[in-house]
């Protein structure tokens, strides 16, 4: 789906526009937009702020959770399965640290906070 980024209002973008906005920022990640240098720098950051905005109003991040919680978080935010989570191992160990029968380790938490872009600290209890 091509998206006219001029006709969308971050606040009726709906779930597929989201989606195809996620999409389409990683393709121009690809391309090198994240360079500021790059001539698509600037398409790259505006859908970012759309998706920003987006995640905003739809994912609103509880401040007190634990390291599963985070975990569940962002697997619902980004549509993750147990399946889709090698960062923890196979989906019987991803179904132990869902149910708390095991815990997030350092190195299950410094790939998870790789993967989802965010600080270590939030698998860690």
């Amino acid at each position: 789906m091509i998206l006219n980024l001029f006709m969308i209002n971050a606040e009726t973008l709906n779930k597929d526009e989201y989606q195809s906005l996620v999409e389409s920022l990683d393709e121009l990640l690809d391309s090198g937009a994240a360079d500021e240098a790059h001539p698509l720098a600037g398409l790259a950051c505006m859908v970012g702020d759309l998706i920003s905005a987006y995640e905003q109003k739809h994912y609103q991040m509880p401040t007190e959770m634990s390291g599963v919680e985070a975990l569940c978080f962002f697997m619902e935010r980004d549509n993750v399965r147990q399946q889709d989570l090698p960062e923890i191992g196979n989906q019987a160990k991803v179904s132990e640290v869902l149910s708390g029968r095991r815990a997030i380790n350092l190195r299950q938490a410094k790939d998870l906070a790789l993967r989802f872009a965010v600080p270590l600290t939030l698998f860690i209890d």
